[in-house]
């Protein structure tokens, strides 16, 4: 099988030290405060690693929010939040131009007061509580790293991310994610309810801690950001054989032609799902993507990014199992 890649590191594992040393650190880490919830915390982790934006959906107290804020501290970033609601502005996020009278020696004039999304890393809650017009406030944010405001481009950090959060269940007061916007999302992370011995674990640590902020502060170690730096490094080497592009690619465009689904997966989602199974690889201590990454990356790539025709939502049908359909149908290489 000829590679793809160039410059790939040979031997298995000789190329994604750092990678796999973020995930077992930040399993030890981040499980010192979240209980359960390992595969969310996996891929929030493939989320920094791949430099893109996490959706979290789940109902209201499964740890949301916990497990971000987290995550960014597990990480050592700057970290804001900012807490959707309906009478939310763009400028509410990306700041605005303010006039401040002359003072002494400073003249007067419009200065520009940076928003929340000046960080690195950004907890938007409840983003479907925001009106279309601020959502769309974060699109050039996530698809560019800058902010333009009165004209003039402003950079963002280049660890500059998003995670946001929403709940399924509440639909009064909400305004529903257009597809422009769930495509910035790298991932859709769910959510679930914890197994019976996970929640026992939440109970007694909830006990032991007597406050839900003395359990949120429960000291972790952070990684130094230059072992984040070098682990998405070592993902862009990570090798990809030609019969893996192959069935990539015949998953991706059977998106397109399954009769569940009228919008399938795009171009777009195509590069999302190979940059995922690059870091699902690098999970397992790989320098090489096998199927079976390229089958666990693609519920989260790709669950948000199609739209099920109107019979198949009538009947049940769900994005996970009309994907879990699609996998089985394509057949996998030797």
């Amino acid at each position: 099988m000829a590679s793809h890649e160039t410059g790939a590191v040979s031997g298995v594992g000789a190329g994604v030290a750092a990678a796999t040393e973020l995930f077992t650190r930040g399993r030890d880490q981040i499980g010192r405060i979240i209980a359960g919830q390992q595969e969310a915390v996996e891929q929030a982790l493939v989320t920094m690693l791949c430099g893109g934006h996490a959706l979290l959906e789940g109902v209201p107290g499964v740890a949301k929010t916990l497990t971000v804020k987290t995550l960014a501290r597990f990480l050592g970033l700057e970290f804001r939040r900012v807490q959707g609601t309906p009478d939310m502005m763009p400028a509410d996020i990306l700041g605005t131009n303010i006039f401040t009278p002359a003072s002494g020696d400073q003249p007067g004039g419009f200065r520009f007061h940076p928003g929340p999304v000046f960080t690195q890393f950004l907890l938007t809650d409840e983003i479907n509580r925001m009106p279309p017009r601020t959502q769309a406030a974060l699109l050039e944010s996530m698809e560019e790293r800058q902010v333009t405001a009165d004209g003039e481009r402003r950079a963002l950090d280049d660890f500059f991310t998003v995670f946001a959060t929403q709940n399924p269940v509440e639909f009064e007061g909400t305004y529903p994610l257009p597809e422009a916007q769930l495509d910035r999302f790298l991932l859709k992370i769910m959510i679930d309810y914890p197994s019976a011995a996970e929640e026992r674990t939440v109970l007694e640590r909830h006990h032991a801690a007597h406050t839900m902020t003395a359990l949120a502060d429960t000291p972790i170690e952070p990684v130094p950001v230059e072992l984040l730096s070098a682990a998405r490094n070592e993902i862009r080497s990570v090798r990809v054989e030609d019969d893996i592009f192959d069935y990539l690619l015949a998953v991706v465009r059977r998106t397109r032609e399954w009769p569940a689904i009228s919008l399938g997966a795009s171009p777009r989602a195509s590069a999302a799902l190979l940059l995922t199974s690059k870091a699902f690889a690098a999970r397992e201590g790989r320098d090489f993507v096998v199927p079976d990454d390229v089958k666990e990356a693609a519920l989260p790539t790709l669950r948000h990014r199609l739209v099920l025709r109107p019979e198949a939502e009538l009947e049940g049908m769900s994005s996970d199992r009309v994907l879990r359909d699609v996998l089985a149908a394509t057949p996998v290489p030797k």
